[in-house]
């Protein structure tokens, strides 16, 4: 109800003063007789009066329903007075009539407004009797003026309906959207935390494996190999420098350190060669022919798939070779890592480096296939250009 008053309400207002004036005008020009005139105009200011001081609120603010049926009694009692003192008052139906409809249900509005066009014909009786010279038109006039209150009743009720119904709509609507915000939200935040935790298995996890395990080595190395152990330490330092360029790298939301450092193929080259260093496992490690551009996005995924492969490598297969290759193959970029380990069953792997790896590539319209039994395992994995 609101609503519509908020949108309607200027044209509301020119068609009350313009009711107002006009009858007040006809009023005092047709009324020879002064307590009359002075009577009708009273009861139109008073009418005119309680609307602006009031029943405007009552209307606009859809008050409760007491108020609203005293104030269509108290607009009723005011236009019955100024027709019985004149009936040229007749005029200021034309605003009685909406405001009555406005206030009130559908049914009471209607026979209220009835009441209201009634007292014209009745208004003309009482000061012309029944045979008054007006009354033959009064008649089919009033009969007319009932039908089209009536309808135009319906018609602003409908109005209003719609415009509470709007109101509920948008209401709702921003309800919706602010869950949809909330949720929306919820989804970035457990995708930044999936994100992170990629980020974390596959870059610092590893890092540290790796220097845990070279630490191990060095302890039993000092005293029998000291040559090797040096050699390890070395390696566990350089591990230990590239783990915090990626946590700066991560932190700052840049690319893969490696990658931030130069190519892909450099990158998975790194890789390979440090497993070989720290294992002492032979990695071979093969490109065929130049890669296509496949993005950021897509680099990030093949050098964290390598990343994982290889340190499954390290801490599961037992192999005694590894082979890794980058290759062009249907308009695509795949890696594949092979080893010649004790295999496992991908069905069944519990980690978090498989389904992330998965994850990944799903994100960039890429594909994983693990094959693994009792000779080896190939992990390949495809990102299209």
């Amino acid at each position: 109800m609101k609503d519509a008053w908020d949108r309607f309400n200027w044209l509301w207002e020119i068609l009350f003063a313009v009711a107002y004036l006009a009858t007040t005008l006809l009023v005092v020009l047709d009324e020879a007789d002064p307590a009359r005139t002075a009577v009708a105009v009273g009861a139109l200011t008073a009418l005119a009066l309680t609307y602006l001081l009031w029943g405007r609120r009552v209307v606009r603010d859809d008050g409760h329903l007491r108020q609203r049926w005293t104030l269509a009694l108290i607009v009723l009692a005011l236009v019955a007075i100024a027709m019985l003192a004149n009936t040229t008052a007749s005029f200021i139906l034309f605003m009685v009539c909406p405001l009555i409809f406005s206030t009130l249900e559908f049914r009471p509005a209607a026979v209220l407004t009835t009441v209201a066009i009634l007292l014209s014909p009745a208004s003309a009786i009482a000061h012309q009797g029944l045979r008054g010279p007006t009354l033959h038109i009064l008649l089919p006039m009033t009969a007319i003026l009932v039908v089209f209150g009536v309808l135009s009743g319906k018609f602003i009720l409908h109005v209003v309906e719609e415009s509470r119904a709007r109101a509920d709509l948008i209401t709702q609507l921003e309800a919706s959207q602010a869950e949809v915000a909330r949720l929306s939200r919820e989804a970035g935040t457990a995708a930044e935390r999936e994100r992170l935790a990629r980020e974390i298995h596959d870059t610092l996890a590893q890092g540290f494996t790796s220097i845990v395990t070279l630490a191990q080595a060095i302890e039993s190395e000092l005293d029998t190999d000291p040559a090797a152990a040096r050699r390890h330490v070395e390696l566990a330092a350089r591990t230990a420098r590239e783990n915090l360029a990626e946590a700066r790298a991560m932190v700052a939301a840049l690319a893969p350190a490696d990658l931030a450092a130069g190519s892909l193929v450099d990158a998975v080259r790194r890789q390979a060669d440090r497993l070989a260093d720290e294992t002492g496992v032979p990695v071979q490690y093969e490109v065929d022919g130049a890669l296509p551009s496949i993005g950021m996005a897509g680099e990030v995924v093949l050098l964290r798939g390598a990343q994982e492969a290889l340190n499954n490598v390290r801490r599961h297969a037992g192999a005694s070779a590894v082979s890794v290759r980058l290759s062009v193959v249907d308009c695509a970029v795949r890696l594949s890592v092979r080893d010649d380990g004790a295999g496992f069953d991908p069905d069944h792997a519990t980690g978090f480096g498989l389904r992330g790896m998965r994850s990944r590539a799903e994100q960039v319209g890429g594909t994983l296939s693990v094959r693994s039994g009792p000779r080896g395992t190939e992990l390949t994995l495809e990102v299209p250009a």
